[in-house]
């Protein structure tokens, strides 16, 4: 299916790899030029021959951390000074690394967790919507965890920082709608990243078999999926890809989740 990339700009915060770099892999392929922005520059390095190979006519990479407001004005800067004009695509798939109980849990790493997973996300529209703003069509997708709706007690501040990210991209759903920029939240389930699979490891479990891991987490966690495995990222990135892409022409404020069958919620 045609989505309509060709020759649009897009970011992707986190694209160097798992989810953020599967929907960037499917942008490319459709002709999207891609920048991809993270902490690993031998990630992104990486991230950015998968996308030229696929046919993304300018694919860039991007390093710093958007947790720092200058270095997030320093990658939106050079966004503009390399393409020019406005942008298309704005998705953002960063997600905070905390994990422990609520009582287990710093004050420190409670602001760790929301400055990972809400508020780089913050900065980065924030420094975004003026060349959003200058395109013919932009959308921003937000990725958020299909745990703020099916808690996990060991992951509290994890879902404080996403539930923040899907109240956010609401908000901004609305105050964009009159310039006619979609802002859409993907909600994954559990995905076979890298981070759930070394989870796996700790338990003795192949975080490559997603039929195994889908046991582990219903077995530690009491939370399968309808379906019997674990979702994969390219799973994820194609439903990511449509909500940013041209096609999406009238779907905004969504929260939509990717978790291979659950409870409506």
């Amino acid at each position: 299916m045609d989505l309509g990339f060709a020759d649009a700009t897009a970011v992707v915060v986190g694209g160097g790899s798992g989810m953020g770099l599967a929907t960037a892999r499917c942008m490319a392929a459709d002709g999207a030029r891609v920048a991809v922005v993270g902490r690993t520059a031998a990630a992104l390095d990486r991230a950015v021959a998968q996308l030229t190979e696929l046919g993304s006519p300018d694919a860039v990479a991007l390093a710093g951390d958007v947790g720092d407001t200058d270095a997030v004005g320093r990658i939106f800067d050079a966004v503009a000074q390399r393409w020019g004009g406005g942008l298309n695509v704005l998705i953002n798939a960063v997600g905070p690394t905390v994990r422990g109980t609520f009582e287990e849990l710093t004050d420190a790493q409670w602001r760790e967790a929301v400055d990972q997973g809400a508020m780089g996300m913050v900065h980065c529209v924030r420094a975004a919507l003026p060349l959003l703003r200058r395109a013919e069509w932009a959308r921003i997708v937000n990725f958020s965890a299909h745990s703020t709706q099916r808690q996990t007690v060991i992951l509290p501040a994890y879902t404080a920082a996403k539930a923040m990210v899907t109240s956010i991209s609401k908000n901004l759903s609305l105050l964009l709608a009159r310039d006619e920029i979609m802002v859409n939240v993907v909600s994954p389930g559990s995905i076979a990243t890298e981070a759930l699979r070394g989870w796996a490891s700790t338990v003795g479990v192949d975080g490559h078999d997603p039929y195994a891991l889908m046991s582990a987490i219903d077995e530690h966690f009491g939370h399968p999926a309808h379906l019997p495995r674990a979702g994969l990222p390219d799973e994820v990135g194609p439903v990511a890809a449509f909500l940013a892409s041209r096609r999406n022409s009238y779907m905004t404020g969504a929260n939509v989740n990717v978790d291979g069958g659950s409870d409506f919620t």
